[in-house]
């Protein structure tokens, strides 16, 4: 049997294991080799409440706390209070964020000037089919341009695999960022959005997408001038009506 000293030492160290466990399971990983110092910031939008979360190294997730009927203004569901005070307290890529969604919002043509921020969740620290999707997605398809799953998957080197991509599109934490909302279904239908049909119709229309009037399905319908997805082509996208 182990002296009492023993067991003292014994439990203290086991005491501060499971602290340091409980510790790892509050972190949010960047790499595998470190956790980060999360920081977050709420704005205002058109689409009620944005929160941003991130740490220094960049950007891990954009979560929509607002909610937008097909046919209805904006409603803002309950979100936390703005976390954090002045500039001072946020992480250098959250204010790129916050910079980038207002002129996204109010300011469109100055996307081109502004840069991105870094991005820093954990789906994008891994090779992985979902990282390539997001990546492809950002880089070719534009403000006002479409693209479908089945085209999406092609350019990401799978033509076969438009059901993986929507699940990547599910999957992507920096929505309107990464525009998932431009993924649309082969047939021309919207197809789903995380953030609900509704935001995803209110992202194209303000983006020129979709034209108000009735379709044969009722709703918005699909403008004509889209470019790519549903048979036109550019530069930047596929030919065929994939």
């Amino acid at each position: 049997m182990p002296g009492l000293p023993a067991l003292l030492r014994c439990s203290a160290s086991l005491r501060s294991q499971l602290l340091a466990v409980g510790a790892l399971g509050n972190a949010v990983p960047g790499r595998m080799d470190k956790v980060c110092d999360m920081k977050y910031k709420m704005m205002d939008s058109p689409l009620g409440k944005i929160e941003l979360s991130g740490c220094e190294q960049g950007l891990h997730g954009i979560k929509l706390h607002g909610r937008k009927g097909a046919d209805t203004d904006p409603v803002e569901a309950p979100a936390p209070p703005e976390l954090l005070g002045g500039p001072e307290d946020v992480a250098e890529p959250l204010m790129q964020c916050a910079a980038w969604l207002d002129a996204y919002f109010h300011k469109p043509a100055l996307l081109t000037e502004l840069p991105l921020p870094a991005l820093h969740h954990p789906v994008f620290q891994q090779d992985s089919f979902t990282r390539q999707v997001l990546w492809k997605l950002l880089k070719v398809v534009k403000f006002g341009e479409m693209i479908s799953y089945q085209q999406l998957a092609a350019l990401a080197g799978n033509p076969k695999a438009a059901r993986a991509v929507g699940g990547a599109m599910r999957n992507n934490p920096v929505p309107i960022l990464i525009p998932c909302h431009r993924v649309i279904c082969s047939s021309g239908a919207v197809g789903n959005y995380s953030g609900g049909l509704g935001v995803k119709e209110w992202l194209l229309a303000h983006e020129g997408s979709l034209v108000e009037g009735p379709s044969r399905g009722g709703g918005s319908r699909l403008a004509r001038s889209w470019r790519g997805a549903l048979g036109g082509t550019t530069s930047s996208q596929p030919a065929g009506r994939n």
